[in-house]
């Protein structure tokens, strides 16, 4: 059968723009023996691919010239020849940007869509929610009554960080870039408070006085001048978890700020990149934590989805201008195919 796919047509320099994707038509060939033909429904587009684009040693491969984008994709079984999976099942994996693709077994895993919307095993299930877990809980390991301020609060790691943090019993400070944003942050997902970057001319004064005790806990979302500013008033002790630096991915240059090692070493503060998939012996604790505090009505999650497979380019694209509010996916179909629970 024929199916498009998205592939990298060339490496951006500083911000990518569309003329670095392309569209393709191409021929499946028939299934094997072990192998599952998938219909794409849900794409996730997530920071971290900014950097696959890159013809440079990570802890990702960089993504191929002239063969197809790669990510987190819910799809549907339309064929099998697996004894695993049978012609309707949802699955998810690390799959190719085509609408459909051919599957090895091994390379896929089921998921229950009347646990939680099938979409939100790219988001608060899946990947964004790992990451908030394990971060907040082993690196930052909250204590009741601390201070912890997430930068990129609004995204879909930064929301369930929040969430976690005030369910450990912490004071929540979030920074976003809208005032839409703000609202939600306090609104709907209980943070304290909330901090407009963009509208916000001394960052070093507001965290001063939205964080009067000083900060114990940074959840380092974005790197960069908001970064600075709250490291400046971290405490005795105190912890980051380093998760992204989505400020300073599309720089072409590298960038010079403060020398933060003499305040870091004097304040005796740990600071600790992660990669979430080096704590994969905490996924299933993780899972059991965020399944039951969404039971409970304690976590909640919102997503941006984008309808059309030819929207992904644009959803990637989006993240870097704080197009989306949660995790950002791309549903391929304008219909939901999968029957949900009501979405925050």
């Amino acid at each position: 059968m024929k199916t498009r796919q998205i592939v990298l047509a060339s490496r951006p320099v500083g911000m990518p723009t569309k003329e670095n994707f392309r569209f393709e038509s191409i021929d499946l060939p028939e299934i094997k023996e072990g192998e599952v033909l998938l219909k794409g429904l849900y794409y996730s587009v997530d920071p971290y691919m900014r950097g696959r684009m890159n013809d440079a040693k990570s802890y990702a491969p960089p993504f191929q010239l002239n063969e197809p984008f790669t990510g987190g994709v819910i799809a549907r079984v339309t064929e099998s020849k697996s004894d695993s999976f049978a012609i309707g099942d949802y699955v998810l994996g690390p799959l190719p940007w085509r609408e459909n693709c051919i599957a090895n077994e091994k390379d896929i895993r089921p998921i229950d869509a009347t646990v939680a919307p099938a979409s939100y095993y790219l988001g608060v299930l899946g990947m964004p929610g790992l990451t908030a877990y394990v971060g907040l809980m082993h690196i930052g390991k909250p204590k009741s009554g601390e201070t912890v301020v997430v930068s990129g609060a609004a995204g879909a790691v930064g929301i369930v960080v929040g969430q976690i943090a005030k369910i450990q019993g912490c004071r929540v400070i979030g920074i976003a870039g809208s005032d839409e944003k703000i609202n939600i942050l306090k609104n709907e997902f209980g943070f304290d408070q909330a901090i407009n970057y963009k509208t916000t001319p001394d960052m070093g004064k507001a965290i001063a006085e939205a964080c009067p005790d000083g900060v114990d806990i940074y959840f380092d979302n974005v790197g960069g001048v908001i970064s600075d500013a709250v490291i400046s008033h971290m405490n005795f002790h105190s912890r980051i978890p380093l998760c992204g630096q989505i400020s300073l991915y599309n720089n072409t240059s590298d960038a010079t700020g403060p020398r933060l090692q003499p305040m870091m070493l004097t304040r005796s503060i740990l600071m600790q990149g992660f990669i979430v998939g080096d704590f994969q012996n905490l996924f299933p604790e993780a899972i059991q934590h965020l399944s039951q505090w969404i039971k409970e009505g304690k976590l909640k999650f919102t997503e941006t989805v984008i309808h059309g497979f030819d929207q992904l380019p644009a959803a990637l694209l989006g993240l870097f201008s704080g197009q989306n509010e949660g995790k950002m996916i791309v549903q391929a179909e304008e219909k939901d195919p999968i029957p949900a629970e009501k979405r925050v």
